[in-house]
């Protein structure tokens, strides 16, 4: 199940359970809407609460991210989960975005707003 947030050119999406091809194809016709009337669309994906996806939503995102290579500004992905990890640096080699990995939720969307990260700590 997902919930998702559109405010200008920002998508927030919230995945809860289990991560379903409906979902995922949810979630393609708010970024279809967002590219169409936005123009590039930044988006904030919290996987905090996602239990699992099926391999279609895998073939999907692959697809999708392929076919929107540059429609993209910012991506922050806010997970615990190494596979969604690992999913995102392939992802990279397809697409422009900005593609960050973020474990708080206003450090993320303050970064998808268009502000900048912390400088490390020396």
């Amino acid at each position: 199940m997902i919930s998702q947030t559109v405010k200008d050119n920002q998508i927030a999406v919230t995945v809860m359970g289990q991560f379903t091809l409906d979902d995922y194809r949810e979630f393609e016709q708010a970024v279809g809407y967002g590219i169409q009337f936005q123009g590039t669309v930044n988006l904030l994906f919290d996987l905090r609460d996602m239990l699992s996806y099926s391999v279609d939503v895998a073939w999907e995102e692959l697809r999708f991210s392929r076919e929107h290579k540059t429609d993209f500004g910012r991506i922050a992905i806010l997970t615990g989960d190494q596979w969604v990890a690992w999913s995102m640096w392939i992802n990279r080699l397809f697409m422009t975005a900005d593609i960050r990995l973020f474990d708080d939720l206003d450090m993320a969307e303050a970064w998808v707003a268009g502000g900048e990260l912390p400088a490390p700590a020396a």
